[in-house]
């Protein structure tokens, strides 16, 4: 029975060997065998911050957990320690102490975030262990892992047997308890006292308008608050003097500080009574042999290199994200295409305005979800791809009114055929009978809407299909005078001429046409790049100004200073000579 289960100290669960994340198969056993509902509590953080610490005072030990105090990180891999649960009857507690981030001695900067995202991944409760305070670089490194924790599930979810379902986002992204240790600023705010809690939500707290740069700030922000659902914080003042911080582990309560004591005891108190059971899609609780699982397809998914490998966090970020904006950008083309275009258009241009108008919304929707598109090697992509959708659109578009143009004529046409069939028009006058008719068909063929581009061309393809039945019929009117016939021959070579300068128009038209787009939307293009060119070089130059500024500011000080400590020394001088003076008078 899983309650009869007792590990008397942790265990690594993952071995990270040479940077290579390896199962351990002893500890997956250990785990299998509980068979009680888990929850599970993972910590991350830089090397030397104290998560061993805190995890063995969640266990309620003094000793457990690897702890030291020298400049070397100690715990390596993944550990594991399960207990019962202190406050859920029935339940496993399993913590997760994990291999401290940015090791100088370690070669691979990418094992920190797969070891980061694991531990997002296998846990309910996410604890992250960051000093002093909260700034951009830990923001950026969260929101990077939580979108490579994202990539690995997905990536591992064709091997999870059921296990997970990748349309549920909400049932496998744990709470977010952020740990600030020797917090050293005052929570304050406008004048007013505000709470950790606070603290943490203003520094999550998006601007609101659309400005390129706010739209950077934003993006990692509104990850983090989509990604974790429930965010907690927790702030710890220094618990000791920094002298006496190698002997902590030993050190009993009365000997720390007692805002620390009582702080460490509140973040306790909160993961027993507020961590949630790890659960999956369709409410699965989640037990040993489901975490074990969880383990070995995650760690598989990583071994086998399905992950991206980059040593620039912000470069993979920007990968990813500026991928996925060109996707939404294209989706939105798409779907404003798809409710704005009727194919086939009566006209090239038509087709054409529809695309610019869907082609700029695209482009906003690229530019308000990119991040950091510095090179514009995505917005470029976006334009590739875009032209292309518009080829293929004019192409579609000649598809469509080729077939919309053959239906029209089939049904015009076919009773005319059917009177050829049965000999109405061999007879004396019949040739003109059969040309006068086809005239008619020919005016109502004009009249038909919706026919688009290929209309003129889809009707001399027809009529020159045709055109040796009006030969025949033309061989059996013997009634037609040589005079009459030649006349009749002469007319319709005219206009047979006469269609295919029209045709050959509205070809050369049509291709005037798109070249004329192509080259105001290569100006428009070349005229954003050039507003960019110059907001950026205004920046900069405005930085600059700024600076020599200063540099102004602090030599005039200088200037002062020295001519003030001149002035002094002057005084002094004068003040020395007058009592000179005075002497060389008693004397």
């Amino acid at each position: 029975m899983a309650s009869e289960i007792h590990m008397p100290g942790p265990v690594c669960l993952i071995e990270n060997i040479n940077g290579q994340l390896v199962v351990n198969q002893e500890a997956l056993k250990t785990l299998s065998t509980f068979t009680q509902p888990l929850v599970v509590v993972a910590v991350v953080g830089p090397y030397r911050t104290g998560k061993s610490y805190l995890m063995n005072k969640l266990a309620g030990k003094t000793e457990g957990f690897s702890v030291d105090s020298t400049v070397q990180s100690h715990t390596k891999g993944i550990w594991m320690w399960c207990m019962p649960h202190p406050e859920k009857p029935d339940h496993t507690l399993v913590l997760l102490d994990t291999e401290g981030l940015g090791d100088v001695e370690k070669d691979d900067k990418n094992n920190d975030t797969q070891i980061f995202a694991l531990a997002i991944l296998l846990s309910s409760t996410f604890v992250y262990n960051t000093m002093n305070k909260i700034d951009q670089r830990a923001i950026d490194l969260l929101h990077y892992v939580t979108e490579l924790s994202s990539l690995l599930r997905t990536v591992s979810s064709t091997d999870l047997d059921g296990v997970e379902d990748t349309a549920d986002s909400v049932s496998f992204s744990p709470d977010l308890v952020w740990t600030l240790r020797d917090f050293y600023l005052s929570l304050e705010a406008d004048g007013q006292h505000i709470t950790a809690d606070d603290y943490l939500e203003n520094s999550l707290k998006l601007k609101e308008d659309t400005d390129q740069s706010h739209q950077n700030f934003n993006l990692p922000r509104r990850c983090i608050q989509k990604f974790f659902a429930t965010k907690k914080c927790f702030v710890f003042d220094q618990p000791i003097h920094r002298k006496k911080l190698a002997q902590l582990q030993t050190l009993h309560n009365d000997e720390l500080d007692s805002d620390f004591v009582q702080q460490l005891a509140d973040f306790c108190s909160y993961i027993c009574h507020h961590s949630k059971t790890k659960s999956l899609s369709g409410g699965i609780k989640v037990n040993g042999p489901h975490l074990e699982s969880l383990v070995l397809k995650y760690v598989d998914a990583i071994s086998s290199g399905k992950l991206p490998c980059m040593e620039n966090s912000i470069l993979a970020l920007a990968q990813i994200k500026n991928s996925a904006a060109v996707q939404k950008a294209i989706a939105h083309y798409d779907q404003q295409m798809g409710q704005k275009v009727q194919l086939p258009t009566e006209t090239l241009q038509e087709l054409l305005d529809l695309h610019r108008d869907s082609e700029k919304e695209a482009i906003e929707v690229f530019i308000k979800n990119s991040f950091k598109d510095e090179d514009q090697r995505f917005q470029k992509e976006l334009g590739t791809l875009l032209e292309e959708k518009q080829n293929q659109l004019c192409k579609q578009n000649v598809e469509a009114s080729s077939e919309r143009c053959s239906a029209v004529l089939q049904d015009i046409f076919h009773p005319l055929e059917q009177n050829v069939r049965q000999g109405i028009y061999a007879k004396p006058g019949g040739h003109r009978l059969f040309i006068q008719k086809m005239e008619e068909l020919k005016a109502k063929y004009y009249q038909e809407p919706k026919k688009g581009i290929q209309a003129e061309e889809a009707l001399q393809r027809y009529l020159e299909s045709k055109k040796s039945v009006g030969d025949a019929i033309l061989q059996t009117d013997r009634a037609l005078t040589a005079k009459e016939k030649q006349m009749q021959e002469a007319r319709l070579k005219a206009q047979a001429a006469e269609a295919e300068q029209r045709r050959l128009a509205e070809v050369e038209r049509q291709h005037q046409q798109m070249m004329q787009q192509r080259e105001r939307e290569h100006q428009e293009q070349l005229r954003q790049m050039e507003i960019i060119r110059a907001q950026c070089q205004a920046a900069q130059q405005q930085a600059l100004q700024r600076r020599l500024q200063e540099e102004a500011a602090k030599q005039e000080a200088r200037i002062q200073a020295e001519q003030t400590r001149l002035q002094n020394e002057l005084l002094q001088l004068q003040q020395r000579v007058r009592a000179h003076d005075d002497d060389c008078i008693l004397l």
